[in-house]
């Protein structure tokens, strides 16, 4: 487990240039799923949360929708495995909470399900395909 990352939460506006830096490299360049489809309207709607190493560089993100949904969790692959994911999953956690939320819900990719199972999500249903990538509903009460 390394040092925990600093975890930065703010508006599109603030935080996009390093929360789509990120997504870009997970999303469009590892997982080949097409430009057109990361980028939503939702961007200017949401919470974002930005996870930086010691060296100040952006190595994680996730949102927080307006409905509860967390989403666009994305973790660099020289990051993974070290906590950070789920440093930012629980901080957007606790911002749903904060902000009256009775629960929280997102689609996982099938491949990070277990991590979700980890840290106290369910699975609502069966498997179905998003931008090409087999996904499960899962859901975590607060």
């Amino acid at each position: 487990m390394m040092t925990p990352a600093r975890i930065v939460l703010g508006d599109w506006t603030t935080l996009q240039k390093d929360a789509q830096a990120v997504r870009y490299s997970v999303f469009v360049i590892e997982q080949h799923i097409p430009v057109e489809l990361e980028w939503d309207v939702m961007d200017a709607q949401c919470l974002h949360a930005v996870a930086y190493d010691e060296q100040n560089q952006a190595i994680g993100t996730g949102r927080l929708l307006p409905d509860g949904h967390i989403g666009r969790m994305a973790v660099l692959e020289s990051a993974r495995n070290s906590g950070v994911g789920a440093q930012i999953l629980r901080i957007l956690m606790e911002q749903a909470k904060l902000r009256g939320d009775t629960g929280v819900r997102l689609n996982a990719q099938q491949t990070a399900e277990n991590f979700y199972v980890k840290e106290g999500f369910s699975r609502d249903g069966e498997v179905f395909m998003e931008a090409g990538i087999p996904h499960v509903s899962m859901s975590h009460p607060l």
